[in-house]
């Protein structure tokens, strides 16, 4: 069973940046793909990126330019860089990564507010 402890939401001023920590109970080279996720508040949650074993980054529209997701295999940490955050970036966010035979694991979640 992996396990995910994430880390570094908070409270952020409009166009203030946070980083967004996830470490994983095993080595991340045994997993396939790794990303987070966000639920705001009477909606569903939603990719915002992803990182697979070969390097190749996916980004939601919204925060292509301002986010950044990376690793660290040493650490077995997976980070997300967010820059320039809006308001409308509050939500929870969720690390999750995913094996190669598909199994998907869930943190528990971390929460960014964003204010105006």
């Amino acid at each position: 069973q992996v396990q995910l402890v994430e880390s570094g939401g908070g409270l952020v001023q409009s166009g203030g940046s946070l980083r967004l920590s996830c470490a994983a109970s095993v080595s991340i080279l045994s997993l396939n793909v790794m990303g987070w996720y966000r639920q705001a508040p009477g909606k569903q949650r939603e990719l915002v990126a992803d990182v697979n074993n070969r390097g190749s980054r996916t980004y939601a529209d919204s925060v292509k330019g301002r986010f950044t997701i990376s690793r660290d295999n040493a650490k077995n940490t997976v980070y997300l860089q967010m820059n320039n955050l809006k308001v409308e970036d509050t939500a929870v966010y969720y690390c999750q990564m995913t094996s190669w035979a598909n199994d998907r694991y869930w943190g528990q979640g971390t929460q960014v507010t964003v204010s105006s």
